[in-house]
């Protein structure tokens, strides 16, 4: 462990470190003093554990002792409905202005062999692009600067061993045991068969990582070569995209994308890429798609157009089928599951008329909620529960073929949804999509 950061070129030029004040960040901090002395601790109090504003406070302390500049920031609102994910951009958005406040071209984090392998098994579960698959990178450029991940080489017990013989103290965040999280089901359930059947299994998957990537660098550099004649001004030229072979088409349009999108690879998915080449296939001349994030294709007979979708709303309504995904919700019928929160809706076919669909709201919708008789107006519990207007209009609102609303995936459910132990024949789970760590 000692030996990790030995490759690394460190120079007078100050570092940012992100510290939470857990085992791997503090273990992070601990191996970088012993390289540096211009380090700026960079904490991010996320405001949901009461023990935030200890660990707040003892890291500041320690930074006064250690003499490290300490810079932290408070989120003191959450306006969307992913937590994870609201809570991400906010963090990084402050990573950047310390960086840029410090003049700092590296940016360290203390993601470990474990994060790496969790990571690469969500992509290939819900399904991505060749980079997405390849999951954490070991060094990322992002803008002016560079992202490191030193830790991606050991394993947690790693880390934690390294803390004790080190005497190092730090904090558990007691939300890592919380099965609602996808990441934390993979940590606790699948990570360990894994390291039974080799305890240096993190290697393997880091190997993996750096193959794809050096394959999606070779990918990239084909795309580059086409590029120019193919997009330019948010326009696809048909014709010139149909020249190359079929995989080669599948890749331009991710590089395409991913470039709108600022390189965030859960927003593109596989479906939004067929959706793509179907309309293309199509022999109508005028037709459009909708994409994430309230963008749409326009096809104008041999032209893609990528805009901003400036209807009102957009209605739509789907039949509930496995894998579905509607803005970042996935929505899969499963048989079995002892949670019973919000993001579960558990159905007795008897009591509803088949199939189900999922559709926005539409003004003067009302809910039955569950354990009363009372309606309620959807608008107000989208209100009440924070969520920005934006995302209200084309909120996914679960309904029978009767238009009776039975739930508001991770917001409420109604008098249709049944409790565990009431009757039941449907299970249908919500799961809110993890961005990248990238």
């Amino acid at each position: 462990m000692e030996h990790i950061l030995d490759d690394i070129i460190f120079d007078n030029n100050p570092v940012v470190v992100g510290v939470s004040s857990g085992p791997d960040s503090m273990c992070l901090l601990n191996l970088l003093e012993q390289k540096t002395n211009k380090l700026v601790v960079c904490h991010i109090n996320h405001n949901v554990r009461k023990e935030s504003t200890t660990e707040e406070e003892y890291l500041k302390d320690y930074c006064q002792k250690h003499n490290l500049i300490f810079e932290s920031m408070k989120i003191t609102e959450y306006k969307e409905t992913n937590f994870e994910n609201e809570a991400r951009k906010k963090r990084y958005n402050f990573y950047e202005e310390i960086l840029s406040k410090y003049h700092s071209t590296k940016l360290f984090l203390a993601h470990h062999g474990d994060d790496q392998i969790e990571t690469i098994l969500m992509k290939i579960v819900r399904g991505s692009n060749l980079e997405g698959y390849a999951g954490i990178k070991e060094i990322s450029k992002v803008k002016n600067y560079q992202i490191i991940r030193p830790l991606l080489k050991v394993t947690k017990e790693d880390i934690i061993n390294y803390n004790k013989s080190h005497n190092i103290t730090y904090f558990i965040d007691s939300s890592n045991t919380n099965t609602d999280y996808t990441r934390n089901r993979y940590r606790q359930k699948i990570l360990p068969l894994l390291k039974e059947e080799d305890k240096d299994v993190h290697k393997k998957f880091l190997k993996y990582s750096n193959t794809l990537l050096e394959y999606d660098n070779y990918i990239k550099s084909l795309v580059k070569k086409n590029i120019t004649s193919i997009y330019k001004d948010n326009i696809i030229y048909i014709d010139e995209l149909l020249k190359l072979d079929s995989f080669l088409i599948k890749n331009t349009l991710y590089y395409i994308l991913n470039d709108i999108y600022s390189n965030k690879s859960n927003i593109v998915t596989e479906k939004h890429i067929n959706s793509i080449i179907q309309l293309i296939n199509n022999n109508k001349p005028n037709l459009n798609i909708n994409l994430p994030n309230n963008k749409i294709i326009v096809k104008e007979y041999n032209k893609l157009l990528i805009k901003e979708n400036t209807s009102k709303k957009s209605n739509y309504k789907i039949e509930l089928t496995n894998n579905l995904i509607i803005n970042n919700l996935e929505f899969n019928i499963i048989d079995n599951t002892e949670n019973d929160s919000n993001y579960i809706c558990r159905i007795d076919k008897s009591t509803i008329a088949l199939p189900l669909y999922f559709r926005n709201r539409i003004d003067g919708d009302y809910i039955i909620l569950k354990g009363s008789n009372n309606k309620k107006k959807i608008k107000e519990i989208m209100i009440e529960n924070k969520l920005p207007i934006s995302q209200r209009i084309t909120y996914p609102i679960l309904i029978d073929s009767n238009n009776n609303i039975i739930w508001i995936p991770g917001i409420k459910k109604s008098k249709f949804c049944s409790k565990k132990n009431e009757k039941y024949d449907i299970i249908i789970e919500c799961k809110e999509r993890e961005e990248n760590y990238e």
